[in-house]
Protein backbone atom coordinates (compact mmCIF):
# COMPACT_ATOMS: atom_id res chain seq x y z
CA UNK A 1 0.00 0.00 0.00
CA UNK A 2 1.21 3.53 -0.69
CA UNK A 3 0.23 6.70 1.16
CA UNK A 4 0.60 9.94 -0.81
CA UNK A 5 0.64 13.27 1.00
CA UNK A 6 1.03 16.28 -1.27
CA UNK A 7 1.32 19.99 -0.62
CA UNK A 8 1.55 19.74 3.17
CA UNK A 9 2.22 23.44 3.74
CA UNK A 10 3.20 25.22 6.95
CA UNK A 11 5.48 27.93 8.30
CA UNK A 12 8.85 26.92 9.77
CA UNK A 13 12.41 28.06 10.32
CA UNK A 14 14.54 26.35 7.69
CA UNK A 15 17.61 27.64 5.91
CA UNK A 16 21.15 28.87 6.43
CA UNK A 17 20.78 32.53 5.50
CA UNK A 18 20.38 34.96 8.39
CA UNK A 19 16.90 36.10 7.40
CA UNK A 20 15.83 32.44 7.09
CA UNK A 21 17.08 31.75 10.63
CA UNK A 22 15.17 34.78 11.98
CA UNK A 23 11.92 34.51 10.02
CA UNK A 24 9.60 31.60 9.41
CA UNK A 25 8.97 30.79 5.79
CA UNK A 26 6.49 28.54 4.06
CA UNK A 27 7.67 25.02 3.33
CA UNK A 28 5.83 22.33 1.43
CA UNK A 29 6.34 18.63 2.05
CA UNK A 30 5.36 15.90 -0.38
CA UNK A 31 5.85 12.23 0.37
CA UNK A 32 5.08 8.67 -0.54
CA UNK A 33 5.15 5.95 2.09
CA UNK A 34 4.98 2.28 1.20
CA UNK A 35 4.04 -0.26 3.83
CA UNK A 36 2.61 -3.76 4.08
CA UNK A 37 -1.12 -3.53 4.73
CA UNK A 38 -3.13 -6.44 6.02
CA UNK A 39 -6.26 -6.11 8.11
CA UNK A 40 -5.92 -3.56 10.87
CA UNK A 41 -2.24 -3.03 10.10
CA UNK A 42 -2.56 0.50 8.67
CA UNK A 43 -0.79 3.84 8.99
CA UNK A 44 -2.86 6.92 9.87
CA UNK A 45 -2.04 9.58 7.26
CA UNK A 46 -3.49 12.37 9.42
CA UNK A 47 -1.13 11.50 12.28
CA UNK A 48 1.78 11.26 9.84
CA UNK A 49 1.04 14.75 8.47
CA UNK A 50 0.86 16.16 12.02
CA UNK A 51 4.10 14.40 12.95
CA UNK A 52 5.92 15.83 9.91
CA UNK A 53 4.82 19.39 10.64
CA UNK A 54 5.68 19.12 14.32
CA UNK A 55 9.10 17.63 13.61
CA UNK A 56 10.11 20.24 11.02
CA UNK A 57 8.82 23.14 13.13
CA UNK A 58 10.71 22.01 16.24
CA UNK A 59 13.98 21.10 14.50
CA UNK A 60 14.95 24.41 12.84
CA UNK A 61 17.07 22.78 10.14
CA UNK A 62 19.67 24.74 8.23
CA UNK A 63 20.12 22.72 5.05
CA UNK A 64 17.29 21.04 3.19
CA UNK A 65 19.55 17.98 2.97
CA UNK A 66 19.64 17.79 6.77
CA UNK A 67 15.88 18.29 6.94
CA UNK A 68 15.26 15.41 4.52
CA UNK A 69 17.58 13.05 6.38
CA UNK A 70 16.27 14.07 9.79
CA UNK A 71 12.67 13.73 8.72
CA UNK A 72 13.25 10.28 7.21
CA UNK A 73 14.90 9.13 10.45
CA UNK A 74 12.02 10.57 12.48
CA UNK A 75 9.38 8.86 10.33
CA UNK A 76 10.98 5.42 10.36
CA UNK A 77 11.38 5.64 14.16
CA UNK A 78 7.74 6.70 14.61
CA UNK A 79 6.34 4.33 11.97
CA UNK A 80 8.51 1.19 11.71
CA UNK A 81 5.97 -0.38 9.31
CA UNK A 82 7.34 1.88 6.56
CA UNK A 83 9.16 -0.16 3.92
CA UNK A 84 9.93 2.63 1.42
CA UNK A 85 9.86 6.39 1.73
CA UNK A 86 10.14 9.25 -0.76
CA UNK A 87 10.29 12.83 0.55
CA UNK A 88 10.39 16.23 -1.11
CA UNK A 89 10.67 19.58 0.66
CA UNK A 90 9.97 22.77 -1.28
CA UNK A 91 10.72 26.34 -0.27
CA UNK A 92 8.31 28.18 -2.59
CA UNK A 93 9.27 31.74 -1.71
CA UNK A 94 13.07 31.56 -1.47
CA UNK A 95 13.58 32.67 -5.10
CA UNK A 96 11.46 35.02 -7.19
CA UNK A 97 11.66 33.14 -10.47
CA UNK A 98 11.37 29.47 -9.45
CA UNK A 99 10.46 26.92 -6.81
CA UNK A 100 13.36 25.24 -5.02
CA UNK A 101 12.97 21.65 -3.82
CA UNK A 102 15.09 18.75 -2.68
CA UNK A 103 13.99 15.12 -2.63
CA UNK A 104 15.38 11.73 -1.71
CA UNK A 105 14.17 8.17 -1.20
CA UNK A 106 14.93 5.37 1.23
CA UNK A 107 14.30 1.63 1.09
CA UNK A 108 13.95 0.24 4.61
CA UNK A 109 12.82 -3.18 3.40
CA UNK A 110 16.41 -4.21 2.69
CA UNK A 111 17.22 -4.29 6.40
Amino acid sequence: MTIHITDLSFMAFIGILEYERDNKQRVIVDLEIEYDFNGNNFLDYALIAQSIESHIRSSRYGLLEDALNGLSKHLIEEYPKITKLWLKITKPEIMDNCLVSLSDSWDFSKG
